[in-house]
C-alpha cells in the first residue's frame, strides 16, 4: 500500500488553529449565515448554516477524501443547548492532480437539528467551525457565529427542506438487502473488502469509508458489479503506520451514484 503523501498535512490543518491562521486573507473566499428554521414537534429546533463559496472555491464534505480538511464544530459557548446534530446534503466528488476530494461548490445549506436543555426557551447558538477551502491553495478557515433562536415559527423553512430532501437514501429507502465485510491483512495497514446487496445508484459509482477513527486513512476504492452486488476494496492505514483495530459496528459506508446516495451504517 502507498503511503498517502498529504496526510500528514490534512492532519495538521486540522488542528486548531492559530492566531496568524485567524487573520486569514482567504477568509473572504467563504460567506455564512444562520438560516432560523422552524420548531418541531418534539420541541427540536431546526435551523440552516448556510456557506456560500467565491467562484472557483469548494468546501469539504464531513469525509473529506484523500487530503482535505475536516470540518469540525465547537458549540460550548452556546447557552440553552443540550445537543447539535448536523445532516449532510449528498456532496460531489472532485478529482485534482490525481487526488479524490470530498465536499461542496458554490453554495451548501447544512440543515441543524437544534436540542434546547430547557423547552420553551430561547437557543442562544454559538459556534466555531473550522473548515477548508480550496481552490488553487487550499486552507483552513475558522467562522464565528452566533444566533438567537427562539422556535417561534413551526413552518418548514424552504432552503432548509430542500437541502434535507438532498441527503443520502437511507439503507431501508435505497432497498439494501444485506451487507458483508471482509478485514485482511495488507502490508501497511488493512484491506477492507464490503459487498453490498444494492440496486444500482446510477452512473459510475463511487464509496466512501469512514471508520470512526479519524487517524485511519482510507484510500479510493476499487469498484465493481458482482451478481447483483456492488463490491468496494478499500486500503486502510493509520496514520502512525502502526498496528490498529477496526471496529465493525462503528464503519460508514456512502455510496454515491448518478441517480442518488446511500447511507449504510455498520457492516457484518
Amino acid at each position: 500500500m502507498k503511503r498517502p503523501t498529504l496526510i500528514a498535512l490534512a492532519l495538521l490543518a486540522a488542528l486548531p488553529l492559530s492566531g496568524a491562521a485567524l487573520a486569514n486573507p482567504y477568509a473572504d473566499a467563504v460567506q455564512t449565515r444562520i438560516i432560523p428554521g422552524w420548531k418541531r414537534p418534539d420541541g427540536t429546533l431546526m435551523a440552516g448554516l448556510e456557506l456560500t463559496l467565491a467562484p472557483g472555491w469548494k468546501t469539504y464534505w464531513r469525509a473529506p477524501g484523500d487530503a482535505g480538511i475536516p470540518p469540525s464544530f465547537d458549540w460550548t459557548a452556546s447557552g440553552n443547548l443540550s445537543g447539535v446534530a448536523i445532516d449532510w446534503p449528498t456532496p460531489y466528488v472532485f478529482d485534482q492532480s490525481g487526488m479524490r476530494t470530498i465536499g461542496y461548490k458554490n453554495q451548501v445549506v447544512l440543515p441543524i437539528a437544534i436540542a434546547p436543555r430547557r423547552d420553551g426557551k430561547p437557543v442562544r447558538l454559538h459556534g466555531t467551525i473550522d473548515i477548508g477551502i480550496c481552490k488553487d491553495v487550499c486552507v483552513p478557515v475558522r467562522i464565528e457565529i452566533e444566533e438567537d433562536l427562539t422556535g417561534d415559527s413551526t413552518r418548514p423553512d424552504p432552503t432548509i427542506a430542500a437541502a434535507l430532501a438532498s441527503r443520502p437514501f437511507s439503507a431501508r429507502e435505497a432497498g439494501l438487502k444485506s451487507t458483508g465485510c471482509t478485514i485482511a491483512p495488507a502490508k501497511d495497514g488493512l484491506t477492507l473488502t464490503a459487498e453490498f446487496a444494492l440496486p444500482p445508484t446510477g452512473g459510475q459509482e463511487m464509496a466512501v469509508v469512514e471508520t470512526g477513527d479519524p487517524m485511519v486513512w482510507a484510500s479510493a476504492p476499487k469498484i465493481s458489479r458482482q451478481g447483483g452486488k456492488l463490491v468496494a476494496e478499500f486500503d486502510l492505514m493509520h496514520a502512525s503506520g502502526g498496528p490498529f483495530a477496526l471496529d465493525r459496528s462503528a464503519l460508514r459506508f456512502t455510496i454515491l451514484g448518478a441517480k442518488h446516495a446511500v447511507d449504510i451504517k455498520g457492516c457484518d
